[in-house]
């Protein structure tokens, strides 16, 4: 089932403008009936600033951070909104001007100095951003907001306050790590990232950092690199926005989309570059797949996975079962860019311009892969796989690799499954029957759509004229089956009296249990948590 919504009217344009933030909490008006065991609050990363002065943010990424919060204390909802205070924001605050180069906007020296200080200041190196739009996460009894650079934010979840700027680099041998970690059930955090080590080495490292600790110390102090895993190509490390977890296993994804480190270490100092002008794609190396065992850590080098080229951002699960590892991925088909195709410019035109965008992008579909864990020479050509409910295969080469195809689990032309989230704390690394995802409509966000992985049966949410996000998913308290809870996104639905509105859904049927509503328009957000209330 995908949308065939048109959207004449352009008014997601408002999901991608400039708000303030609320000096105070402001109340909403709730329709129908959250369920009274849900009393918490839903977190949520977007861009909220996009331009500063007369200089506009250019890319999707690159608006400055701005933390949502929906708190649901029984049958009353207040809603909550405050920028993070990052450098980047406070210090384009002050001069009134783009100071820290983003995702795909370049900072200029300042225009008052002289030609000596400008021309200096291109040869400073890089100054990485702290722009934590992405997501928020707990390490420890902590939470954190976080971007894909080495810097996180601690911030008050209640308050909104940000608290304090953490250069991961000094506890960990990485440049970056990824906004979506997998957290164990102990509060045990894994995280993956480039490496750029001496001699120019480069390599993935995955890295651990430990629950909250019993004398209340810091566990970032704590973390450490636990596997490290080969790159391909010396000097172009792949783009990394997710990665798998199974039970005993890490899933790596090495993807032809390509960070240039040469330009990114050298180019962009010279003459003005952004993180997007640094990326290249691979037409020729396809897509690599890389595990790693978890205890103990080991990089599997004698099992080389390969299949045709895709853009990757989002797992959606991975598990083990009878000797394979079933991996779910949202994938774009080929090796163009798809960041290319978010600029704000592009998701601003009007719709008719917009659809045109997306004809020209890769193709979105959800794929299964499946990787067997045995292979034996003397099985070469034919397909390894066994599972009874899959199509995918793995196919033993003579020169060691295993290619793989995919089942496809849903499609539909210029409709997206993307964001996706599942029943995390029950599902998360073993085998799971349901995706909750939001749709994209030729890349805008238009409805909400549950998949079941096993029998390809979609459900959808939409109503007209309405922008969800990402649908997170909240277990009933003591539920046995997967799907008992409820589904959390928040709505803009432009030109409605009160056009912002936490959205309630029943995640077995899709259905609508309750909205609250508040007036005000609420900007794009990417990523979130649902933080439970404390335990009594």
């Amino acid at each position: 089932m995908v949308s065939r919504v048109e959207h004449p009217a352009a008014g997601y344009r408002k999901i991608f403008e400039t708000v303030e933030e609320l000096n105070e909490p402001i109340p909403a008006e709730t329709k129908g009936v959250i369920p009274s065991w849900l009393s918490g609050s839903l977190l949520r990363m977007g861009p909220g600033l996009f331009e500063v002065g007369d200089e506009p943010f250019h890319h999707l990424f690159d608006g400055q951070a701005l933390m949502h919060k929906f708190d649901l204390k029984g049958d009353q909802v207040t809603y909550f909104r405050k920028f993070i205070k990052t450098d980047a924001y406070v210090r384009a605050m002050t001069e009134n001007r783009v100071v820290i180069t983003e995702f795909g906007t370049v900072a200029y020296p300042d225009p008052c100095k002289n030609v000596f200080s400008r021309f200096f200041t291109y040869f400073r190196g890089i100054e990485v951003t702290d722009n934590c739009l992405v997501n928020v996460y707990p390490i420890g009894e902590d939470f954190y907001a976080v971007t894909e650079t080495n810097y996180i934010t601690k911030v008050d979840p209640d308050s909104l306050e940000t608290l304090k700027k953490v250069d991961l680099c000094k506890y960990l041998s990485i440049n970056g790590v990824t906004a979506h970690p997998h957290t164990e059930a102990d509060g045990t955090v894994y995280n993956i990232g480039n490496c750029f080590g001496k001699n120019m080495s480069l390599a993935y490292n995955v890295i651990k950092i430990p629950p909250a600790q019993k004398d209340k110390s810091d566990p970032i102090e704590k973390s450490q690199v636990v596997v490290q895993l080969p790159s391909s190509e010396r000097l172009k490390p792949s783009y990394i926005h997710s990665f798998g977890i199974t039970e005993n296993y890490f899933v790596f994804v090495e993807q032809p989309v390509k960070i240039n480190l040469l330009k990114f270490l050298s180019a962009w100092s010279v003459r003005g570059a952004t993180y997007m002008d640094c990326f290249e794609s691979n037409e020729s190396m396809g897509t690599w797949f890389h595990l790693a065992t978890k205890e103990p850590a080991g990089y599997m080098k004698s099992h080389k996975y390969r299949t045709s080229a895709f853009n990757l951002f989002h797992h959606i699960n991975a598990y083990e079962d009878q000797g394979f590892i079933v991996v779910d991925l949202c994938t774009w088909k080929g090796h163009d860019f798809v960041y290319n195709y978010l600029y704000l410019a592009n998701l601003r035109e009007e719709w008719e311009e917009v659809k045109k965008a997306a004809m020209r992008a890769p193709q979105p579909e959800v794929r299964r892969y499946v990787l067997p864990l045995d292979i034996h020479r003397e099985e070469q050509g034919r397909n390894l796989v066994s599972l009874s409910y899959t199509t995918a295969t793995a196919v033993l080469h003579s020169d060691g690799t295993v290619w793989l195809e995919p089942e496809v689990l849903f499609s539909g032309p210029r409709q997206a499954f993307e964001f996706p989230q599942i029943n995390y704390s029950k599902c998360c690394g073993r085998k799971y029957s349901f995706a909750y995802g939001l749709g994209l409509n030729h890349f805008i966000p238009d409805r909400i759509v549950k998949l079941n992985v096993q029998t390809k049966e979609t459900w959808l949410w939409q109503e007209e004229d309405c922008y969800p996000s990402e649908p997170l998913f909240v277990p009933t308290p003591g539920a046995t089956e997967e799907d008992d809870g409820v589904l959390l996104s928040i709505v803009v639905k432009p030109g409605a009296e009160r056009p912002g509105f936490l959205l309630v859904l029943d995640a077995m049927k899709l259905t609508e249990l309750a909205r609250a509503e508040v007036n005000t328009v609420i900007p794009v957000t990417l990523h979130g948590m649902y933080k439970a209330p404390p335990s009594p």
